[in-house]
């Protein structure tokens, strides 16, 4: 049965690894969550090791970026392993071809320019038009505040023709910036399989994010076990999916994408109305809590 806690403070020694998401746990798009970001500089404070894991599209230096434009503390983190480094790799290594169209807003053009060291050793990805593509690389829709999966059911149709596959550099479907919810690539990858195509998808809950994490994880010198280890979100079916997937306990924030479903209020979640969800998901998180604090 999943734990229902006041602060992370109550279970954070058992742990010398954090996993924590950005988006609906640290930060809502728009502004940072001063409990969640004090809550992890006591973490750090107390020993503990943070890598923020991110379904973000982006490569870890353009998150960064967007974090010190919000006002996060470096002292509340210790690594970042995003969705994109990890799609990033299965790019260059040629998942999808090395012609390939970009679905997704100019925002995300770091995903193609902002590129590791070891690329060169490589051959190119060339961004072309969509006729002229071997494969598809998706970071959201085009419009991020207006489309729909379904304006682009008939660009997948001949897609689905051709064979294209699609690289998905961001599997949440959706997120909520500030008060506005948006759909994300993997709501887009998610018709195209659907639909009969093919998508290979990089961020949690799937594995490469994770092996990415670890290895961020190593490099600050740290020895950890996945029995001191715990994943972080609000995210059931990518953070707690993704953690109770590598064999890891789990910290729901129910205050995230799902809050209506726990009652009225946000803080502190109805123990009825959460069991009630997880047993109908079918997803069993360790703990639960309503803000990251």
């Amino acid at each position: 049965m999943t734990r229902i806690i006041s602060s992370f403070s109550e279970i954070s020694k058992n742990y010398n690894l954090a996993l924590v998401d950005l988006w609906g746990c640290v930060h809502n798009g728009k502004a940072i969550y001063p409990e969640a970001e004090a809550a992890l500089r006591a973490y750090r404070e107390d020993g503990g090791t943070v890598v923020l894991v991110t379904n973000s599209p982006r490569p870890r230096d353009g998150v960064q970026a967007q974090l010190e434009q919000m006002g996060l503390s470096g002292h509340a983190y210790d690594g970042i392993a995003t969705s994109g480094d990890a799609a990033q790799a299965g790019m260059l290594t040629g998942a999808v071809g090395r012609k390939v169209w970009h679905l997704g807003p100019p925002k995300d053009d770091g995903f193609f320019e902002n590129l590791p060291d070891w690329a060169a050793d490589h051959p190119p990805i060339e961004r072309v038009d969509f006729e002229a593509a071997e494969g598809i690389v998706c970071t959201g829709p085009l419009d991020e505040q207006n489309d729909t999966p379904e304006d682009y059911r008939g660009r997948f149709l001949s897609a689905k023709a051709r064979g294209l596959k699609l690289l998905c550099a961001n599997p949440d479907i959706v997120v909520d910036y500030g008060e506005t919810r948006v759909y994300c690539a993997g709501a887009l990858a998610q018709l195209y399989d659907e639909m009969g195509g093919e998508s290979f998808y990089f961020g949690k809950p799937h594995p490469p994010i994770y092996d990415l994490a670890r290895r961020v994880a190593s490099e600050t010198g740290l020895k950890f076990s996945d029995d001191r280890t715990i994943a972080i979100g609000d995210g059931l079916r990518t953070d707690i999916q993704g953690g109770l997937g590598e064999g890891i306990d789990t910290l729901f924030i129910t205050g995230g994408l799902a809050a209506a479903e726990f009652g009225s209020d946000v803080e502190r979640p109805d123990p009825a109305l959460l069991e009630k969800w997880i047993n109908r998901e079918r997803i069993h998180p360790t703990y639960a809590i309503g803000r990251l604090r």
